[in-house]
């Protein structure tokens, strides 16, 4: 068969791949021959849609990392049509090229002792072509249309992300399944939902989530490297992540995982986080890419416009002086709890501090240093009352709920307080204290608290009369 001729029958963007047959897997890849439209993506030229690595001139061939990094998922989807002899199709977007790719291989009858071939035809667009997504496979459409329905139709996010992450575990067949969002700029990374099987027990992320962890997040951006994801099936593909990251694999080995599914969750050109699914199912791996390949693109896409609703919540919530929560969402609070829309523990505690001598400070220094002033007291207040919800509830006065610290703890914080405003040359705080621990009514402890407060007020300008005027 002459593969050249055999190659130019294609209209599409068309090469023919080789794989060389080993005993216990396979050996190199390479191109042999490209048709013309092939060829041409690898010219500089207006028409191109993606920026293919120009200076490297096609040589019939080359291995195919002559022209793009080592790719576990590429090589798979070859080895599956040139050696298992199966017709491949995968609809998918790359990083590396910024594109969304359609593309397809067909197993091609040669007879070659030392290799097999396949066909290897893509289809390029800049933007998604839901046209493509016809030939998706029947049970690939469902899944993906099941995520999707679920995330547009929520009303609370976060259980309906619970639902999703256990839907694609149940697809994968896996024993554990999570969405990891990650910022690389602050050096952070935050678990959104996890799903694990009944029979490998209690088992959540974390109880590895450290300072550290961001940096194993860093590394699978390098061994992903532009691809759309790494799967990786058994010990040989192990030791590639044993070669480009040997602190994970000693990790995953540790854990007890053979198999994972790694999936960036990408926007705007920003990985916002992951998606991955562990020991999963082997029959299912092409089901696997092809679902989340795709369902990763709307779930990322949810994900960042969750967060912008929360730095929006937040800016609309945070008092932007002190940096402390705002009237605005004290109010909120208070009406969530006081209908039932937020459960409440049998016992809490409600604060209120108000700052002694600020309109002095004001009416003798200046706004200026009265400002400081506010947020010397919340830095206080923070850190006294760390862990807990505070609120700035007007000018100088501010709102402490707390759910968790019990009545000795925080009587003990608040008497401390409270010694410390007594010497005036200290930030010098009103304090009343109430601690429910009946069930009651938040309003009705507020109200307690506030009017403990004043009597607090009271007693310090009878005890510093000269700070009235101060």
């Amino acid at each position: 068969m002459d593969l050249q001729e055999y190659v130019d029958q294609f209209d599409s963007m068309t090469c023919i791949m080789s794989v060389e047959k080993k005993p216990n897997g396979y050996g190199k890849m390479r191109i042999e021959v490209g048709n013309k439209a092939y060829i041409d993506s690898f010219k500089r030229n207006n028409d191109n849609l993606i920026d293919m690595p120009f200076g490297n001139k096609f040589v019939p061939g080359q291995e195919y990392t002559k022209y793009i990094p080592k790719d576990l998922n590429f090589e798979n989807f070859i080895y599956s049509s040139a050696i298992l002899k199966k017709p491949m199709h995968a609809y998918i977007h790359s990083e590396r090229f910024n594109a969304w790719f359609n593309i397809f291989s067909l197993p091609i009858d040669f007879e070659d002792p030392f290799k097999c071939y396949c066909t290897y035809t893509q289809e390029l667009s800049t933007d998604i072509n839901t046209n493509s997504l016809q030939s998706l496979s029947a049970k690939t459409i469902s899944d993906v249309l099941k995520t999707c329905i679920k995330l547009r139709s929520t009303k609370n996010f976060l259980k309906t992300m619970d639902e999703v992450i256990a839907d694609i575990r149940n697809i994968c067949k896996a024993n554990f399944c999570c969405i990891m969002l990650t910022d690389f700029k602050a050096r952070k990374c935050s678990l959104l939902s996890e799903n694990a099987a009944p029979e490998i027990g209690k088992h959540t992320l974390m109880d590895f989530l450290n300072d550290e962890f961001i940096n194993y997040a860093k590394s699978w951006l390098d061994i992903i490297n532009g691809s759309s994801c790494l799967i990786i099936r058994d010990e040989k593909e192990m030791e590639y992540i044993k070669e480009h990251s040997p602190s994970w694999y000693e990790s995953l080995k540790s854990a007890g995982i053979q198999k994972i599914a790694l999936f960036p969750l990408r926007y705007n050109d920003e990985t916002i986080g992951f998606i991955w699914a562990t020991n999963f199912a082997l029959e299912e791996t092409d089901h696997i890419k092809e679902t989340l390949e795709l369902s990763t693109y709307f779930i990322a896409s949810e994900i960042a416009n969750y967060k912008l609703l929360q730095r929006l919540e937040t800016l609309s919530s945070t008092d932007l002086l002190t940096g402390v929560r705002n009237r605005n969402a004290m109010n909120n609070r208070v009406i969530q709890i006081a209908s039932g829309r937020e459960r409440m523990p049998t016992s809490y505690g409600i604060i209120f501090a108000d700052l002694n001598s600020l309109k002095a400070v004001n009416d003798r220094i200046g706004h200026n240093a009265g400002d400081k002033l506010l947020v010397d007291a919340a830095e206080i207040l923070q850190t006294t009352f760390s862990g807990s919800s505070i609120y700035r509830a007007g000018g100088d006065e501010f709102l402490i709920i707390d759910l968790e610290t019990p009545k000795e703890v925080l009587s003990s914080k608040v008497e401390a307080l409270r010694e410390k405003s007594d010497n005036t040359n200290n930030i010098s705080f009103a304090i009343g204290f109430y601690y429910e621990e009946k069930g009651g009514d938040i309003r009705v402890a507020m109200r307690e608290a506030d009017s403990r407060m004043y009597e607090d007020k009271k007693a310090f300008y009878d005890r510093h009369p000269e700070c009235r005027n101060r």
